[in-house]
């Protein structure tokens, strides 16, 4: 039995019926050439056969303020099969998704559950699996997936991924005098940071917020169809996008991947706000999570956020793109002069009031940021699953009351993966934002491909 840490106490208990505190990934399979017509179920049940043992956190529940073992763990609630109406397309694919990803975990189990899911047109089948957002961030989790899979297409007995041992695992199984040390030397550091931490503050009130145009307030983001109470209904939508495409862009710009990737998210937004009739007129704010982690690690929750000014308000995908750039270097280059420890103090102070008013509503027209938009890296070489060629993966996240949209996306191979996360009563016809995704990259192709002369600028 263990304590639960502070953050993983805030994520259980900002979770309500309309307001799941999960994320979850979907990971398209193909099936090999002159595999047997029972592959799927033989991998369901190799995998129920498997005499491995799950290991912390997947083998933790919730026993008031702690994490404890669950000792009658049950894989039959956690693992289910499932078949389309063959031949299922991705639209029945997504629906399935969106209704799975709505539904609360159960707190009296391990709080995670994974869906085989067969029937896809194209020869394929899918995982979907959440997990609590108080267990692991995206980049944990998406490093959990990753040491699941293999990277050779003949490995047979994959580990899965509620069995894979990780950093977070062997740290619970340390001696109790060996964790205490950890936890001792964690508090000094957080004690060495408040020297730094207050400077950092102190330039911000002085400099940033007094004259800087590209500092990015925690109440700037205006009132927008985004910023609406949520329903316990979701929309789950996921394109994949080439990255040469970005990258083409990217360099003729003389601009990065991540300011291209939020520019296209403006444009699209934009887009979708005209078709509503809802466009601000002031631009709107994107929280962008950022990873502080120092090593390798696949535990907890080690992200602060950046606030990046969207530039909605501006027609021109170039002069939204000069804004965008502006307000994330503001931001990068403050937390340049910090270590991990001290942004995460710095951020935890700056935004605890942003972070009050989401969990309390006291303020629901006033928010730090209208929607967040999240890249976390992917793998970058084939992955495999008994033999089975993992084609795509897409992220689907959380939405909160007054924030009903989230972009996430991650990279795998040559390829930007979407996943679309939104209320399905509060933003009509979400799914559009794909579209209007594809129309932002092409316009700005056509901008790269012509004799501009207002490339220079942006560069």
């Amino acid at each position: 039995m263990r304590p639960l840490h502070p953050i993983d106490f805030i994520f259980l208990n900002l979770e309500k019926r309309q307001q799941p505190m999960h994320v979850g990934g979907l990971f398209l399979f193909q099936i090999p050439e002159n595999a047997p017509e029972t592959f799927i179920q033989d991998l369901v049940t190799d995998i129920r056969n498997s005499k491995t043992i799950p290991v912390p956190p997947f083998n933790n529940k919730l026993n008031g303020f702690f994490w404890d073992e669950d000792e009658e763990f049950d894989l039959d609630h956690h693992f289910r099969h499932i078949a389309l109406p063959h031949p299922g397309r991705i639209r029945e694919l997504l629906t399935y998704i969106s209704q799975e990803h709505s539904a609360l975990i159960d707190r009296a189990k391990p709080l995670w559950t994974c869906h085989i899911i067969e029937g896809i047109e194209g020869n394929r089948f899918a995982m979907y699996f959440k997990i609590h957002h108080a267990m692991v961030d995206g980049i944990a989790g998406m490093r959990l997936v990753e040491k699941s899979l293999s990277h050779d297409p003949n490995a047979k007995s994959i580990v899965p991924p509620w069995c894979v041992e990780g950093p977070r695992a062997k740290r619970l199984k340390q001696p109790k005098v060996s964790r205490i040390k950890g936890i001792m030397a964690t508090l000094k550091s957080q004690l060495d940071t408040t020297p730094r931490v207050l400077y950092e503050l102190s330039q911000t009130v002085m400099k940033d917020m007094g004259r800087n145009p590209d500092y990015v307030s925690s109440f700037q983001a205006p009132s927008s169809i985004l910023n609406q109470r949520v329903s316990s209904s979701r929309r789950f939508a996921a394109q994949s996008f080439e990255f040469s495409r970005l990258s083409h862009i990217a360099k003729a710009l003389g601009v990065t991947i991540n300011d291209i990737v939020l520019a296209i998210c403006s444009g699209a937004l934009r887009e979708y706000l005209i078709t509503q009739n809802a466009l601000p007129r002031k631009p709107l704010i994107a929280m962008v999570p950022a990873s502080v982690r120092s090593d390798d690690s696949d535990l907890s929750n080690r992200i602060t956020m950046i606030l990046a000014n969207l530039g909605t308000h501006k027609e021109d995908p170039l002069e939204r793109l000069k804004i965008v750039r502006r307000s994330v270097l503001n931001a990068k280059e403050r937390f340049k002069r910090m270590n991990s420890n001290q942004i995460l103090n710095y951020s935890a102070f700056v935004y605890s009031a942003a972070g009050l008013n989401i969990a309390s509503g006291i303020m629901p027209k006033r928010q730090a940021f209208n929607l967040v938009i999240s890249n976390v890296p992917g793998p970058q070489e084939p992955l495999y699953w008994n033999g089975a060629r993992l084609e795509a993966l897409y992220p689907a996240s959380i939405v909160l009351d007054g924030q009903a949209l989230n972009i996430t996306m991650t990279s795998y191979l040559d390829k930007l993966e979407v996943g679309l996360t939104a209320c399905r009563n509060a933003l009509p016809k979400m799914q559009n934002l794909l579209t209007h995704l594809e129309d932002e990259i092409q316009r700005f192709e056509a901008i790269v491909n012509q004799d501009n002369p207002k490339l220079q600028a942006v560069s």
